[in-house]
């Protein structure tokens, strides 16, 4: 049932906002009101009711309509533009008319991927050849560790048409997925964007990662430990070690998306230089360099 509250009211602006006041309006009250977001008995007619307040103000002739009429154009069986096209209506889209009577044949339409964007990143697929119907695709973003170990993720998709809400899908992520990784479910598409981890630096499969040693451990060897993506482990560091020194740990990566295996886990060894050294400390790494 459309809502007979003031549009303006519901978007929080005055009647001489612009179309940017009103799409930064419409994006901050659409992510609070979001099923993702807020789970109030209320979030949901919340979330119609700005959709539709939105879908209006921002077209400039509905706006115009609105403001010399109020809801009247709008309501059931009003028209809303050419004769015979049926009452006001608005349609959640993938990208293009797709044939449908989006704002009662107008023409435009809201795009609610604005504000999928904030929760998948916004991607969508176009037009498909042929004129079908075009599978729908969202950006789905996860951290670094969740790409690696695959996980379970619960989503709210749109149902479809503006202001209808959204239904929760749960899908699972295999291991392995990188950034661009594209997984197929019944009726839509889900593309990973992988958030970058400050630790690790993924290449293929294979994970580079810096750890810093003393000049003591490079000199004399030492056993350290080193963390993996399924935790620490220990690692002989030979004697005369350098800086830049890539050791090798097989099968410590990354799983092969398709396959079985791993990929391979490389340490970069880095000098850790102490900044505060005692007097006796000093001389005696004056000692060694004067043997050198």
């Amino acid at each position: 049932m459309a809502t007979t509250r003031d549009y303006y009211e519901i978007l929080g602006v005055s009647k001489n906002a612009t179309s940017d006041e009103l799409k930064k309006a419409y994006r901050k009250l659409a992510l609070e009101w979001h099923p993702d977001r807020n789970k109030k008995p209320e979030a949901n007619e919340k979330f119609k009711e700005i959709n539709e307040a939105y879908a209006v103000l921002s077209d400039q002739n509905k706006r115009s309509q609105y403001d010399q009429f109020g809801h009247a154009p709008f309501q059931p069986g009003a028209g809303n533009g050419a004769a015979g096209q049926g009452p006001f209506t608005y349609y959640y889209s993938s990208g293009g008319n797709q044939g449908g009577m989006p704002f009662g044949g107008g023409g435009d339409y809201i795009d609610p991927f604005e504000i999928f964007e904030q929760f998948f990143g916004g991607g969508f697929s176009g037009r498909s050849a042929g004129g079908r119907r075009p599978r729908e695709a969202y950006e789905l973003t996860i951290e670094f560790m969740d790409a690696v170990k695959g996980t379970t993720k619960e989503i709210h998709l749109p149902r479809g048409r503006a202001g209808e809400g959204s239904v929760k899908k749960t899908i699972k992520i295999p291991a392995g997925v990188t950034t661009g990784s594209r997984i197929r479910f019944d009726e839509f598409d889900i593309v990973i964007d992988v958030r970058p981890d400050k630790k690790y630096r993924r290449e293929g499969d294979d994970l580079i990662i810096d750890h810093a040693i003393t000049f003591t451990q490079a000199a004399l060897g030492a056993v350290v430990s080193v963390p993996t993506v399924d935790g620490g482990i220990n690692i002989r560091i030979q004697p005369g070690t350098q800086p830049g020194t890539f050791i090798r740990l097989r099968g410590k990566g990354v799983p092969h998306l398709r396959g079985g295996g791993r990929g391979d886990e490389y340490v970069r060894i880095t000098l850790s230089i102490p900044t505060h050294l005692s007097r006796r400390q000093k001389e005696l790494l004056e000692e060694l360099g004067k043997g050198i």
